[in-house]
């Protein structure tokens, strides 16, 4: 019969070559990189610390510079496959799971989409947003059921989201989302990583060790961040969301952006204010479709019709505006 004492030192032993092994694979991760120039750092000037970390910030558009090319490869694919009612979906855990969350929820308000067409997955679920929900990321199962609940299909698009590129949720979901069919992009800041192998595009921005040992919320984070931000916005470009540079798909959901809506029909026209109100009258306030009245020299029920035509695309729907005139 085995003893308590033989188990208790079993399980020590499993846990030890466990860890052994996972603090071995940390090693090779350059975001977990020691700087051992900084070990006394906690005993510099707090305008010291800032001007370090300051420099430190800096380095970050340069590495996700260094992989524009993948990322314009990667939103355009995205689009495509938007365009034809497909989804965006990131799936992360801890801060780049949050910060997936994060990028998702400012879609609706910014460009008026649908609050299930870009969708953030957390590992842990909606809870895990303000609270770790403890191995949740190391579900590589978790996420694939995540994605079932979603009811995952062939026209959308999967952003396994990782600093370190290891985390088993957002690779899980990567590998769950291929073999549906699915597009998958990994973003992860480490080079030759599990994650970017995983996915269809690999991003891979490498921003270089932390100023705190392994904080991937730092220089990490600020890296996922500016590729999101990519990924998300350019590809509601490609989708016709934007005129130039207005987002004139904005929801007018409060004052601010009520207003902000007036301003962009007035910069989208030269109109004036009274002009303005009466074509956003005309079109229950959406503010493309009083754009294409008042520069296409529409009714509001015409502007709606070949905007639907357009897909959305104003500049598309302007030029069938014109050809309209006799």
């Amino acid at each position: 019969m085995t003893s308590t004492r033989a188990n208790a030192t079993s399980g020590s032993d499993n846990d030890t070559d466990t860890y052994g092994e996972l603090r071995a694979q940390l090693a090779t991760l350059t975001t977990e990189a020691f700087r051992p120039e900084l070990a006394d750092i906690d005993q510099l000037p707090t305008a010291e610390i800032a001007r370090i970390m300051n420099g430190e910030d800096r380095t970050v558009p340069e590495a996700v510079a260094a992989r524009l090319p993948q990322i314009a490869a990667a939103i355009d694919a995205t689009a495509e496959r938007m365009a034809r009612g497909g989804r965006l979906i990131y799936a992360g855990a801890g801060t780049a799971g949050r910060l997936g969350v994060l990028d998702a929820s400012e879609c609706p308000p910014t460009f008026n989409t649908d609050p299930a067409q870009v969708v953030g997955l957390i590992a842990g679920g909606p809870s895990a947003m303000v609270k770790a929900v403890e191995g949740a990321e190391d579900s590589a199962k978790l996420a694939a059921e995540d994605l079932d609940a979603l009811g995952l299909t062939d026209n959308d698009t999967v952003v396994g989201v990782s600093a370190s590129g290891r985390t088993p949720y957002a690779i899980g979901a990567v590998e769950h989302a291929r073999g549906l069919g699915a597009l998958t992009i990994g973003l992860s800041c480490n080079a030759d990583s599990a994650l970017g192998a995983a996915a269809e595009h690999g991003l891979e921005v490498v921003v270089g060790p932390e100023l705190l040992t392994g904080s991937t919320r730092l220089k990490a984070g600020t890296a996922q961040k500016l590729v999101l931000n990519m990924i998300s916005t350019i590809t509601m470009i490609r989708l016709g969301k934007t005129y130039g540079n207005l987002m004139v798909d904005v929801r007018a959901s409060n004052e601010k952006l009520r207003a902000r809506s007036r301003r962009i029909v007035a910069l989208a026209t030269g109109a004036q204010d009274k002009e303005i109100e009466d074509a956003l009258a005309a079109t229950d306030g959406e503010v493309k479709n009083a754009i294409l009245v008042l520069l296409g020299s529409v009714d509001g029920p015409t502007a709606a019709a070949l905007l639907d035509e357009a897909r959305g695309h104003l500049r598309v729907a302007l030029r069938a505006a014109a050809a309209r005139t006799p």
